[in-house]
């Protein structure tokens, strides 16, 4: 009987064994990263009547608590940008996390008041905050 590595030799194909993660380094933008957070949170706080603090736990928390996490990891995604492994990791979270949140949240906005609601969160965020830091040549 062949072992899967004697077989990816043969086929010379690579194998990987173990998922690296990326190292994050210190200071990398963690300033922004925060900043981004932090409106992301108070804006859907707000939206959604819960506390900021909820949208932080590891845990998956009420359906309330969810939706509005599951928001702001929308609107980080579609509104700022960001790809769905930067936009789950601002709530740490995985990015398969991130794109089941975008995936809910747009079925959900086949409803018209849950449409509404994200509609003015887009206008609050574009307003307000992004992007929030520009650069001055």
């Amino acid at each position: 009987m062949t072992s899967s590595r004697d077989y990816a030799q043969h086929f010379d194909t690579p194998v990987i064994w173990r998922r690296r993660r990326e190292k994050r380094v210190p200071g990398q933008d963690t300033e922004a990263r925060a900043e981004l957070r932090c409106l992301l949170e108070q804006a859907v706080a707000a939206g959604f009547d819960v506390d900021s603090a909820l949208l932080r736990q590891p845990t998956r928390g009420r359906q309330r608590v969810a939706q509005a996490r599951q928001a702001a990891m929308y609107l980080a995604h579609v509104i700022c940008g960001m790809n769905l492994t930067d936009a789950g990791r601002l709530f740490d979270r995985d990015r398969t996390t991130a794109a089941h949140a975008c995936q809910a949240v747009e079925l959900l906005r086949e409803s018209p008041e849950f449409d509404k609601a994200i509609t003015l969160l887009e206008r609050v965020i574009r307003i307000v905050g992004w992007p929030w830091r520009q650069t001055c040549d």
